[in-house]
């Protein structure tokens, strides 16, 4: 299972060199920055100095524009809140969830019913400033939300990195896959399910169910739909087939 973690808007270089030395303590690698405040953030002198010896996770850092950039090969996204939002995905304690996530039978049942164990989990942290938008949050299937102080919860952002990274490996290490996951049965990743929505969007504007001038919450309930779901590749491809026969008739119905 591939272990990614993300930093958005990240504000202080030195956060980014803590945030690295963190995920190498835990024995993860995998780290990306999504627009980050200081384009040589991998190359300031405090990033290398807080790294305190992880150049390596620096070295394999990916900088991107957007989230949906990084996002490639994740099917199973974890936001992280300090409090529970009104709208938005389910939140519940980092170690609650990785129970659950991992005790998901690795093969869907006749009926595909079942949730599957996913192949690609992304933990995402928020700018310092800012912390996170609601439309990045909607991608997410899980917000996780650490116990802290109800007066003073709010962690450093590589605090808050260590603290999910230390919960995440207890959970990996405990893991043992009895069955691998057939190869016909892969989910679908998060990029792949938000080209399907997109998708569904534009059709669902052509057969005027959706206005785009005034959307409310449609969108964000079926990205929310999606993820609890967490559809494998065959599924999205008949909602596309769906949607590019929605748009076709809608076509036809103006000629």
């Amino acid at each position: 299972m591939k272990t990614r973690f993300i930093l958005i808007q990240t504000s202080h270089a030195g956060n980014v060199g803590a945030a690295a030395r963190a995920l190498k303590v835990m024995g993860f690698d995998d780290l990306v920055l999504v627009e980050p405040r200081w384009d040589n953030v991998l190359r300031r002198e405090e990033t290398i100095q807080r790294a305190s010896g992880a150049n390596d996770v620096l070295e394999n850092c990916r900088v991107v524009a957007t989230l949906d950039e990084a996002l490639d090969g994740v099917d199973h996204l974890c936001a992280t809140a300090m409090t529970p939002r009104d709208f938005g995905p389910p939140t519940q304690s980092p170690r609650v969830h990785f129970e659950q996530l991992l005790k998901r039978p690795t093969a869907r049942g006749d009926n595909g019913a079942q949730l599957v164990q996913p192949t690609g989990v992304a933990f995402l942290f928020g700018s310092e400033r800012f912390g996170m938008r609601n439309d990045d949050v909607y991608k997410a299937n899980v917000c996780l939300s650490i116990p802290t102080n109800p007066h003073f919860g709010s962690l450093n952002l590589a605090a808050a990195v260590q603290l999910v990274a230390y919960d995440w490996r207890l959970a990996v290490d405990q893991w043992v896959v009895d069955t691998p996951a057939p190869q016909n049965q892969v989910l679908a990743d998060s990029q792949t399910v938000q080209a399907m929505l997109n998708h569904v969007e534009q059709a669902l504007v052509a057969i005027s169910f959706l206005d785009p001038h005034a959307p409310k919450k449609l969108m964000p309930r079926l990205n929310q739909l999606m993820s609890r779901a967490q559809p494998s590749m065959e599924e999205v491809h008949i909602l596309r087939g769906m949607a590019k026969a929605m748009l076709q008739t809608a076509a036809k119905a103006t000629d």
